[in-house]
């Protein structure tokens, strides 16, 4: 099958001043790329994109489509390998991932909340004190009798809160979310949203929530059908009014 290839150059720089260097080829189909250009993009060759990943950017990743964006976040995350290239991160850094797709971390579990938590936080006794845990689960809204409940009988949007409250018993300085705000209701999108806005780290994300994004990126990058990479300092109001004076 014909592929197109991307160049991602990702410099990340922590606030411990150690930059770290991400490079990957990432190799997907042309189809799943919805690509209208097909012949130009054969001559011209793979498309090169730089990105340099400062202190406190929030970066939107916005495109018609979604399946080039989940692969984007599932190599950045190390969920998924490319098909050429490395990816490495600097020791100053830590990730942590929410993928579209949180099936395989709830299907045939019969843990309940806390103790399906607890099996992500670090040993320790403080640490997987069942106060400690319900901390992080009442962050998400779960409180008294319901952080007992199975989590294979749990709603979506149950499940996307526990997944929220796992990357945040991470602590971890970077965030890459695939579609956070998928099955949660209005309480649930404005803690999400009120947690990344004021989160010190660096965050890249992508939904189809679109206050949800202008209000937490400060950055936008454009996967465009014909393969090129618009990348902007401005929220997602501001892009779509560059766009329309385009």
């Amino acid at each position: 099958m014909k592929r197109l290839l991307y160049w991602l150059y990702l410099l990340v720089k922590r606030q411990l001043k150690n930059p770290v260097i991400v490079v990957a080829l990432i190799a997907m189909p042309v189809a799943a790329l919805i690509i209208t250009h097909t012949a130009s993009l054969k001559e011209t060759g793979p498309v090169r994109v730089g990105i340099v990943l400062e202190d406190d950017d929030k970066i939107a990743i916005i495109g018609e489509n979604e399946i080039a964006i989940t692969a984007l976040m599932q190599i950045l995350a190390g969920e998924d390998e490319p098909d050429e290239g490395t990816v490495k991160w600097g020791v100053s850094t830590s990730r942590s991932y929410f993928p579209k797709d949180n099936s395989k971390y709830f299907d045939g579990c019969e843990l309940n909340l806390v103790d399906w938590l607890r099996q992500y936080s670090a040993a320790g006794f403080e640490t997987q004190n069942e106060s400690y845990i319900r901390g992080f689960l009442g962050r998400m809204l779960f409180s008294g009798d319901d952080v007992f409940k199975q989590v294979n009988v749990l709603s979506g949007g149950e499940k996307v809160r526990c997944m929220l409250s796992r990357m945040m018993l991470y602590g971890s300085n970077v965030l890459i979310l695939d579609q956070p705000t998928n099955h949660l209701d209005l309480e649930s999108i404005t803690a999400v949203n009120n947690g990344l806005k004021a989160f010190k780290g660096n965050v890249i994300f992508a939904s189809h929530d679109h206050e949800f994004v202008n209000t937490v990126a400060n950055r936008i990058i454009d996967i465009r059908e014909d393969g090129t990479i618009v990348d902007r300092m401005c929220t997602f109001d501001e892009y779509i009014e560059m766009k329309r004076g385009n």
